[in-house]
């Protein structure tokens, strides 16, 4: 498996893309709960249904649209057109990580920081985003494995520089490569397993430290 070099190819090119992704998605994630949970924003509600579609709609109607989207404006398709369709998707997912992180401690210690003499961007520096890190961290690592296990985006949107899964996909058709892909199929399982399990482990812990009666 490791002797493949269109393999690791293909590796690198989803984790790049993983990459990129998880760090855009948890950076406006952070900014839209902090909005959503600090603020009294008019139509908070409809908001959220708004930025939430994705995970409703089917990822091939998903797809399609982004790609008539796309090339009516004449982008090229890249890894970077994957990039983008796969922050869509992953912005809701680091949301509902990131709110649930925010309405769990006590606002009264940002008061008190601005009190204080802070000002909002060392407030948060200071005080907010400690206390969410481990939020942060989940959202970082549950995005990141969405975006590198994604399969239909990327099939409609990749061009000739191939994802792990579209390579895996491919490999399907020929009985030589099944036992690197199967190989890395497992690995892939399994490392995803553990990745989701500790971001979600640390987002309870989060929780729970954070809580202002200490349970």
């Amino acid at each position: 498996m490791v002797n493949r070099p269109d393999l690791l190819e293909a590796l690198l090119n989803s984790v790049k893309v993983g990459l990129i992704v998880a760090i855009v998605s948890t950076i406006l994630g952070l900014l839209a709960s902090k909005a959503l949970t600090r603020y009294r924003l008019p139509g908070r509600g409809p908001i959220i249904s708004f930025i939430m579609i994705p995970l409703v709609i089917p990822e091939i109607i998903l797809a399609i649209s982004l790609l008539i989207l796309i090339s009516q404006v004449d982008i090229p398709l890249s890894l970077w057109t994957v990039g983008f369709s796969h922050s869509l998707l992953c912005i809701p997912f680091s949301m509902l990580v990131l709110i649930s992180r925010m309405e769990g401690f006590d606002n009264s210690l940002e008061e008190a920081a601005l009190d204080l003499g802070e000002n909002g961007w060392m407030t948060f520096w200071r005080v907010t985003f400690p206390i969410v890190l481990p939020g942060i961290v989940a959202s970082l690592l549950l995005t990141f494995t969405i975006s590198f296990d994604e399969f239909v985006l990327a099939f409609f949107l990749s061009s000739t520089d191939p994802t792990l899964p579209l390579y895996i996909w491919s490999s399907l058709r020929f009985p030589t490569k099944l036992p690197a892909v199967l190989a890395l199929g497992a690995s892939i399982f399994v490392i995803s397993f553990f990745v989701v399990s500790f971001a979600e482990w640390l987002r309870r812990r989060g929780v729970k430290t954070g809580s202002p009666s200490g349970i």
